[in-house]
């Protein structure tokens, strides 16, 4: 039986290079059993490729979480069939390409990962609560259990939370690229924050350069949007977890200049 604390590193959306650079130099200095980042935008700022998915588990992550951008690079489908590090949203139809959770073991300890995708002001994948709900009925081996709620309305990641109170360790939002200061541990023990944030550059519009996106809200006209480079800071959670009980027994912002 494990006996001592599982420690996780959590960080929030990974946009582009400066990101992906920022979350190599970062991890270095980190003791912590496992280590996850939301990778949805590692390529290029939006999307996800294998090229990129093995640069970032081969620095040391354990696994990568995604959310609706994952399909932008159309090469990561077969990717996603045969690396089950790299998780896609577990709420998508029956017959979607890919894993909606992974299980990591280190020694004794092990953790699985899960990842949902909202409804509200997103698209139109299975209810999160209801697919949460028969995930952990169905859930054989009893260990820990980390959600990556990947949504838009903070309502809707709320109401998550205390629907999986007590039944998950933690629930960490993703989505909006805006880390929010509410990170807390629910009555019944599972561990929560609306919005881990990003690992990107501030110096942005979340995570983009922002003189393009201005263009686009100044003049309503397209334009190409790139990757913002200036201040890139690390953004994210750190939990420990009893692995006994499964109950989070801290969760402790991060928000780290890296540049």
């Amino acid at each position: 039986m494990q006996s001592s604390e599982i420690t996780v590193l959590f960080l929030g959306d990974v946009i582009g290079k400066p990101g992906r650079n920022a979350v190599k130099d970062f991890i270095k200095d980190v003791n912590v059993d496992f280590k996850i980042v939301n990778g949805e935008n590692l390529a290029g700022g939006i999307g996800i490729t294998p090229k990129v998915a093995e640069e970032i588990l081969s620095c040391g992550i354990d696994a990568i979480t995604t959310g609706n951008h994952v399909w932008k690079k159309k090469d990561i489908i077969p990717y996603l069939m045969e690396e089950p590090r790299v998780v896609r949203p577990l709420n998508y139809p029956p017959g979607t390409p890919g894993f909606g959770y992974a299980i990591l073991k280190k020694e004794d300890k092990s953790l699985c990962v899960v990842n949902v995708e909202g409804r509200v002001f997103m698209g139109n994948p299975e209810c999160p609560f209801r697919t949460m709900r028969d995930f952990i009925d169905t859930m054989e081996e009893e260990i820990p259990i980390i959600v990556d709620f990947h949504a838009e309305a903070t309502s809707e990641k709320i109401a998550l939370g205390w629907y999986l109170d007590g039944k998950v360790s933690a629930l960490i939002g993703t989505h909006t690229h805006v880390q929010t200061a509410d990170e807390k541990i629910l009555p019944n023990g599972t561990g929560y924050i609306t919005d881990a944030g990003m690992t990107g550059a501030s110096d942005s519009v979340i995570g983009m350069d922002k003189e393009a996106v201005l263009k686009r809200f100044l003049t309503l006209l397209p334009q190409k949007y790139e990757v913002g480079n200036r201040h890139v800071e690390v953004q994210g959670v750190i939990l420990a977890i009893d692995p006994s009980s499964r109950k989070c027994l801290k969760i402790e912002r991060i928000r780290e200049r890296v540049d």
